[in-house]
C-alpha cells in the first residue's frame, strides 16, 4: 500500500473486550464546532461523509462541543445513514442556557439522564453507541455514574460505557460496577502520561484506548505556529506547549518526526499516527479535522509502517521528560483524574 493513497479503506479493530468494533482510525469532530477557528458546516459535512466512504465509521463528539452544536451537526450529517456509523458522545460538564460553565462538572444520575435525552434528540437517533463520562466528578461516586449508564444500557439508549481522562482507581471501581469498554485520554508521541499506570490496567481489564489529540493538536503535523501567531479563536493560543520558549524546544524535539517522514516520503502526521497504531490493536486514535484533505492523510497513515530503529528514535526524542510545558493550562489540568 502507498501511504498517500487515501482510497484504501480502513481495517477494523475491537475496542476492548465488550464487543465494540470500529474502524482502526476514528474522527474527532470537536474542531468542526469550536476551538480551531471558524466553523464551516458544508466542509465539515463533506468531511464526515468522506470518512464513511473511506471506512472511517467511528465519530467522536460531546454535549459540550459547541456547546450542543457539534451533536446537532452530526445528527444532520448522518440523517438516513445511522446504520453506517458508530457515534461516541459524552456527558459531565455543566451547561446552562446553552453555555458551558467554566470547568464545573455534574454527573448526578438525573443529570446524566437529562443529558442523554438531549444527546439523542440532537443526534437524531434512538441510541448512543458509546457514552463517556467526560471527566470524573469528585462529588459523585463513580459507582453511581457507572450504575446509571448501566441502566441506560439495559433500556437500549446506550450500547457501551466509557470514561475520559480517568485514573486507575476510578477505572477499576467503574468497571466493577458496569463494564467499561473504552477509555478516552490524550495520548501521542509527545504525551505519554498513560504508559506507566493506565495502559497496563486497560490491558488487564480488556478496555480499549481511544487517544485524542494524537497529532499533538497539530504540532506533530509540521504545520504548527507559535501561540503568538494564532488567532484568538484558536484554543492553541493558550496551550503551554505552543507558548514562549516551549514552542522552540518542542519544535526541536519534533524534528525527528519530520525527518523520518521526509525519508519515507509521507506526512509527519502519518508518522505520529503510525506510531500509535503500532502500540496495540486495542487502540483506536481519533485525530480531529474538519477538512477532507487532512482526513484522507490521516486515514492513509494505516499503511505506514515503522521499523524498530525508527520507533527508538521517536521514543528517545519525544519520550517522557523531553517535552516542554503542560498539555493544558492549570484550570483544565485540574480536571484530569491523575
Amino acid at each position: 500500500m502507498n501511504a498517500n493513497d487515501a482510497y484504501n479503506v480502513l481495517s477494523r479493530r475491537k475496542l476492548g473486550s465488550q464487543g465494540l468494533e470500529v474502524s482502526s482510525i476514528g474522527l474527532g469532530c470537536m474542531g468542526m464546532s469550536q476551538s480551531y477557528g471558524v466553523a464551516d458546516e458544508k466542509e465539515s459535512i463533506a468531511t464526515l461523509h468522506r470518512a464513511i466512504e473511506l471506512g472511517c465509521d467511528f465519530f467522536d463528539t460531546a454535549q459540550v462541543y459547541g456547546p450542543l452544536a457539534n451533536e446537532i451537526l452530526l445528527g444532520k450529517a448522518f440523517k438516513g445513514m445511522r446504520n453506517k456509523v458508530t457515534i461516541a458522545t459524552k456527558f459531565g460538564f455543566l451547561i446552562k442556557d446553552g453555555k458551558q460553565i467554566g470547568t464545573e462538572r455534574t454527573s448526578r444520575p438525573e443529570d446524566i439522564r437529562e443529558t442523554v435525552e438531549g444527546c439523542l434528540r440532537r443526534l437524531q437517533t434512538d441510541h448512543i453507541d458509546l457514552l463517556y463520562q467526560h471527566r470524573i466528578d469528585p462529588a459523585v461516586p463513580i459507582e453511581e455514574v457507572a450504575g446509571t449508564v448501566g441502566d441506560l444500557v439495559k433500556e437500549g439508549k446506550v450500547l457501551y460505557f466509557g470514561l475520559s481522562e480517568a485514573g486507575v482507581a476510578n477505572i477499576r471501581r467503574a468497571h466493577k460496577e458496569h463494564p467499561v469498554s473504552a477509555l478516552q485520554s490524550e495520548y501521542s508521541l509527545w504525551e505519554r502520561n498513560l504508559e506507566n499506570d493506565i495502559i497496563p490496567v486497560l490491558v488487564e481489564l480488556g478496555i480499549g484506548l481511544v487517544p485524542f489529540c494524537p497529532l499533538g493538536r497539530g504540532f506533530l503535523t509540521g504545520n504548527a505556529k507559535h501561540a503568538d501567531e494564532l488567532p484568538d479563536d484558536d484554543f492553541r493560543k493558550h496551550d503551554p506547549r505552543y507558548m514562549g520558549d516551549n514552542f522552540n524546544a518542542n519544535m526541536k524535539a519534533a524534528q525527528v518526526v519530520f525527518d523520518i517522514a521526509a525519508k519515507k516520503q509521507v506526512k509527519p502526521g502519518q508518522i505520529a499516527l503510525a506510531w500509535i497504531l503500532q502500540k496495540g490493536d486495542f487502540i483506536v486514535p481519533i485525530p480531529g479535522t474538519k477538512h477532507v484533505k487532512y482526513l484522507e492523510e490521516n486515514v492513509a497513515a494505516e499503511s505506514v509502517s515503522l521499523n524498530a530503529e525508527e520507533i527508538k528514535l521517536l521514543n528517545e526524542a519525544l519520550g517522557k521528560g523531553k517535552i516542554a510545558g503542560n498539555r493544558y493550562p492549570d484550570s483544565i489540568m485540574s480536571t484530569i483524574d491523575r
